[in-house]
């Protein structure tokens, strides 16, 4: 088993080691791999990311560490972007991205402060953890979550922030963690167990990588949260990931600022007058569609003379939608008795509306399955009103017009 040099110290960068070990490339893993007798590399573990950087090798051979993974027998691979796997015994000086190690570690330093944070204010505990590419998220077990507590969170995970206090790790036995008061105990069958110790603030076991002091944390920004299965999850990011994040947010809204010209903290407020403008307006045009169709309607059926006790409307519009035609075909049945719509509409998806005044005779729903299914659509619906569509729109128009050939004769 490699000996995991972060473990001790989560700011090296570099170290010398030697492959013990190399995994060929598989239908799993399409990229060859190799084991070392020791590494600074993290794999991905306990919600946190793998570590990337180079492998070097005397002369000239250099290895791009891709992925880094824990087996579970314990072994650590690392995963190469290579066309051929190195030997094994090959003497390695190993090189870690600093700047994603160091975006690593204070992410999940910040969520150990966040998640103490939660503990000590409301008692939710966390239940999970995940570090994404832009941000990361703590799964708390509460079923109730307030704006004001989430705000009150941020500000003590903060001030411990500001406060600078030490980080340190310490290994101990399993038989002393019921008397440390642990955050967290977990569930491990290991005679030693690793605890990231925050300074009067928060004792916990964990393998990963974390900062020396929690002013190297930089700063945590709650982003948002939402309610899932096991509880709230809350969205974060912690040291320049906050920055940007800042950065791109204030940029975003004073350009929608911008756009309404109006001041950065009145966005909210111009918004929720345009969607209160464009319900007023959407509520408006439903209103007048509605009107429109009941004339139109009744202008149709004016000019109809019936058929053996019925009317039968049979039309295609090119320039109406789904929504239309269904209107239009329930004005119509409604309007008066003994009346069948055979509605088609093109403009978009293509669409078929059967329909037929209540106590009418025959079953739209299979009428219109029956008729679809010639042109390759699906549709269904009740004995009265059925509706459905069709991939293209060639041939409606004459299948509609023989169904009402049909229904008259």
């Amino acid at each position: 088993m490699s000996e995991r040099l972060y473990y001790h110290d989560s700011f090296l960068r570099e170290f010398d080691g030697e492959i013990v070990e190399v995994v060929p490339a598989s239908a799993i893993n399409a990229r060859h791999g190799v084991i070392l007798d020791r590494t600074a590399f993290y794999p991905t573990s306990g919600g946190q990311v793998f570590d990337t950087g180079w492998l070097e090798a005397a002369p000239d051979a250099r290895f791009r560490v891709a992925q880094v993974e824990e087996r579970e027998d314990g072994r650590i691979v690392h995963y190469l972007e290579a066309e051929q796997a190195p030997e094994k015994g090959m003497q390695v000086r190993g090189r870690i991205d600093d700047a994603r190690r160091r975006d690593h570690m204070q992410q999940h330093s910040g969520q150990h402060v966040l998640s103490a944070a939660f503990v000590r204010l409301f008692n939710m505990p966390t239940v999970s953890f995940h570090m994404g590419e832009d941000a990361c998220s703590i799964d708390l077990d509460t079923a109730v979550l307030k704006p004001e507590q989430i705000e009150q969170a941020e500000q003590l995970a903060n001030q411990i922030v500001q406060e600078n206090r030490p980080v340190s790790v310490k290994f101990v036995k399993q038989e002393e963690v019921p008397s440390l008061g642990l955050r967290k105990v977990p569930v491990v069958d290991k005679a030693e167990l690793r605890l990231i110790d925050i300074q009067d603030f928060d004792l916990t076991a964990c393998g990963g990588t974390h900062v020396e002091g929690t002013g190297q944390i930089g700063s945590i920004l709650l982003r948002k949260a939402e309610r899932v299965r096991q509880g709230w999850r809350v969205e974060f990011v912690a040291g320049m990931r906050s920055v940007r994040t800042a950065r791109k947010d204030y940029c975003t809204l004073t350009e929608a600022a911008g756009l309404f010209s109006t001041h950065l903290w009145e966005v909210p407020q111009q918004i929720r007058k345009l969607l209160d403008d464009a319900k007023a307006t959407r509520k408006s045009g439903e209103q007048l569609l509605e009107r429109l169709s009941e004339f139109e309607a009744a202008k149709i059926l004016a000019e109809m003379a019936p058929g053996q006790g019925r009317k039968i409307v049979a039309r295609v519009y090119p320039d109406r939608d789904a929504a239309a035609i269904k209107l239009l075909a329930q004005k119509l049945t409604r309007l008066e008795p003994g009346v069948v719509a055979l509605l088609g509409a093109t403009a978009g998806q293509p669409t078929a509306v059967f329909a037929q005044s209540t106590g009418g005779p025959f079953d739209m729903g299979a009428l219109l399955k029956e008729t679809l299914a010639t042109l390759g659509g699906r549709g269904g619906g009740s004995k009265d009103l059925a509706q459905g569509g069709v991939p293209r729109d060639e041939g409606l128009a004459k299948a509609i017009a023989a169904v009402a050939a049909r229904l008259a004769a």
